[in-house]
């Protein structure tokens, strides 16, 4: 009985001493580490959410800030785009009209050019009929070289005139157009409308959609003739 009892508290005295081995053995070992990294306070969290939205408003103010910045750049280079697109075109159409003031004159002084070669074409006696049976006498070819010579002279004016977009106004068998022509006389003719253009006694010029120079015309009318 004595023996079991020593026993006993033999047994007791080691296993206490080998809790308390245990005990301080697992005071010295480093606590393991949860499954989620280190244990993260709360409050550092929310300083660190507090921070980063600060940062965020301070860069969308700084991103808005830019933008508009650039879209009035923007808007003041358009103004000035179209500011200077008007300027060019003022200046364009101011040299246009200027250089068609310049030529007008000019191509004036040309028409009139071609209406005395017309006139001088117009005056040249055709060559005499000769009869059947006898031989035709031979032409003067000195007057054939002339009017020769004339009628290329017209083509080449006629050929300028076109190249500068002057074009004579059709005015024939069309009625009457006070933009376009002045009457100068008036004759009977009852197979036709009253203020029908008959004859064009000096031809009308349009330059591109404008009157250049207006014809003067014999148109029709009622009544006695004058």
């Amino acid at each position: 009985m004595g023996t079991r009892k020593i026993l006993d508290d033999t047994t007791r005295q080691a296993l206490l001493s080998r809790f308390e081995a245990y005990l301080d053995t697992a005071e010295a070992e480093p606590q393991p580490l949860d499954e989620g990294g280190e244990t993260a306070d709360l409050y550092s969290v929310f300083v660190e959410l507090a921070g980063l939205r600060t940062e965020v408003r301070t860069e969308s103010r700084l991103v808005k800030d830019a933008l508009d910045q650039f879209r009035a750049v923007f808007e003041a280079l358009q103004t000035s785009h179209a500011t200077v697109q008007q300027e060019l075109d003022r200046a364009r159409s101011a040299a246009r009209e200027q250089a068609n003031a310049a030529l007008r004159p000019v191509l004036l002084d040309l028409i009139d050019l071609r209406d005395r070669l017309v006139a001088a074409l117009k005056l040249v006696a055709p060559a005499p009929r000769t009869s059947w049976f006898r031989r035709p006498a031979p032409t003067t070819t000195g007057d054939e070289t002339w009017q020769e010579g004339q009628r290329m002279s017209l083509r080449r004016l006629d050929q300028i005139l076109l190249d500068r977009r002057v074009t004579p106004i059709a005015m024939l068998g069309q009625p009457f157009d006070p933009r376009r022509a002045r009457v100068v006389a008036t004759a009977i003719d009852a197979a036709r409308p009253e203020g029908t253009v008959i004859e064009e006694v000096r031809a009308g010029f349009l330059w591109e959609d404008q009157v250049l120079r207006i014809a003067d015309v014999i148109v029709t009318k009622k009544g006695e003739q004058s």
